[in-house]
């Protein structure tokens, strides 16, 4: 089975739409490209990625088709669209028509509003990325949770993954941090049909993070979804905040240790090339 990093990341700064990228930022205000992480999926047999939005602009998304256009190990591309402009339809259909857009992710993080996603004027992104086959996804934090809860009960069709496990805030483990966060993910587990990466947690833990400080949660999220519905992505570069994608692969590779094979192959492929709808890789 083919190995998908189901989450990473290209980009230049100099494009100047990265409005979140602190500009004097060593590790991720700089360029990076496809050269850059080729040795790492070399490393470890990964065949191709995900190569997901990291601007909240149709323009980036259309620099990111153009590397996939360029890029054999690029699957797919999820992007982005306006959902408070309801003639991004036009654009949403267009972008749809690329053999390599596979979906979007609005920046909900980053959107004071906790109930964005639930305005009657963004309704008809969720509604389109539905007829249209399209996938979603999901980046929040853990206030955003019963919001996902609701939005995968209102579009029942909706393919929809939750990225990096909703950013557990692991630097601060507590009973009462962890507690509503896995209530919440287990809602989501048993109430919908939504898949989960398995990713971010590094940058969420502690500079000295451990191997340990990660393990509560993964182990939370493989109960509650199991492999069949959970993909791993690396989050690279974004991951260098707090190690090197070998350090992060390492972890998850240690943190699924005791799962079967066949789970581990889901996991680490065959979850996220069933989840994208990747066509099989034809060697040329």
């Amino acid at each position: 089975m083919e190995q998908i990093d189901a989450h990473q990341h290209y980009w230049n700064p100099a494009r100047g739409d990265y409005d979140w990228m602190p500009n004097d930022n060593p590790v991720l205000a700089r360029t990076y490209g496809p050269a850059d992480l080729a040795p790492e999926l070399a490393a470890y047999g990964i065949g191709r990625t995900i190569l997901v939005q990291a601007a909240a602009t149709v323009a980036e998304t259309e620099y990111m088709l153009g590397i996939a256009d360029a890029t054999p190990t690029v699957a797919g591309v999820v992007g982005w669209v306006d959902f408070e402009r309801p003639e991004d339809l036009a654009v949403l259909r267009r972008l749809a028509g690329h053999p390599k857009f596979l979906g979007v992710r609005p920046m909900i993080q980053d959107i004071p509003d906790v109930d964005w996603m639930l305005r009657e004027d963004v309704q008809w992104g969720f509604r389109a990325l539905s007829d249209l086959g399209l996938t979603f996804d999901a980046l929040g934090l853990s206030i955003h949770l019963s919001n996902f809860l609701k939005i995968s009960k209102l579009y029942p069709d909706l393919r929809i993954v939750l990225d990096h496990c909703m950013k557990p805030e692991i630097r601060g483990h507590s009973p009462g941090v962890f507690g509503p966060w896995a209530d919440g993910m287990s809602r989501l587990a048993t109430e919908t049909h939504a898949c989960l990466k398995l990713s971010g947690l590094v940058t969420e833990a502690r500079e000295d993070w451990t191997v340990e400080d990660l393990r509560p949660y993964a182990d939370h999220v493989i109960a509650a979804f199991g492999p069949t519905r959970i993909m791993w992505g690396s989050d690279w570069p974004v991951c260098r905040l707090r190690g090197e994608y070998a350090d992060w692969r390492r972890a998850a590779e240690s943190l699924l240790s005791g799962l079967a094979e066949v789970d581990r192959a889901r996991i680490f492929g065959g979850t996220a090339t069933e989840f994208y709808q990747i066509t099989p890789h034809r060697a040329v």
